[in-house]
């Protein structure tokens, strides 16, 4: 995202590749307008918060009108870079890191997992999903200088000691798949995915805040 975007909230700019997608769908379909009621039903949030995350962009819709669909695509595929390729590796050839591989974000042209790194001597060598896999010792010497993002899929017990690594490495971001919660330079941002936490928080709402 550009430098001059930053100042949006954080929570805005965790929707915007969510609007992106779903405008994508609708720029495919043929369809030429939205309205923030029908975005609203479709990336169930509701309309106040789409016109205000819109609004901190200008003028992008008409009252009464709506947004025009292409318009919108234009502006938030330059807003999210999505005219540039992101590269990403990923460090953990394991069941999950294997299936990343495999899926390599194949709806999104604009990012692609293009090296792997594990410590199984088995998988050193090897080609996993069309992206080859290198030592985890080589990660400084053989990272290529465009990647600045990192999938973290390790164990826990390993991940600090990994990420320190990466970030000696030149790493900026990094998405951790782990339990483990990095201490990382205030320079390196970090986004935590744990499933067992958002799967145990699924089921407390199914329970206690039944639909």
């Amino acid at each position: 995202m550009k430098n001059d975007q930053t100042k949006i909230p954080q929570a805005t700019a965790k929707r915007l590749p969510l609007y992106y997608r779903f405008l994508e769908n609708l720029y495919a379909s043929g369809k030429q307008r939205v309205s923030s009621t029908e975005l609203s039903e479709a990336v169930k949030v509701d309309s106040a918060t789409i016109r205000r995350d819109f609004s901190y962009f200008g003028a992008l819709g008409k009252k009464g009108y709506g947004y025009n669909v292409n318009y919108l695509l234009s502006f938030f595929r330059k807003t999210l870079d999505q005219d540039e390729l992101t590269k990403v590796a990923l460090v953990g050839v394991g069941n999950l890191g294997t299936a990343f591989l495999h899926y390599n974000f194949s709806k999104n042209k604009n990012t692609q997992i293009v090296m792997a790194f594990d410590v199984d001597e088995n998988k050193i060598g090897t080609n996993v999903g069309g992206v080859p896999v290198y030592h985890l010792k080589d990660f400084k010497e053989v990272i290529d200088s465009d990647v600045t993002v990192a999938i973290l899929t390790v164990p826990s017990a390993a991940a600090q000691k990994i990420a320190d690594q990466l970030v000696e490495a030149g790493i900026q971001g990094i998405l951790n798949f782990t339990p483990a919660r990095l201490d990382v330079p205030e320079t390196v941002r970090v986004h935590h995915i744990d499933l067992t936490v958002e799967l145990q928080s699924l089921v407390y709402f199914l329970k206690h805040y039944p639909v």
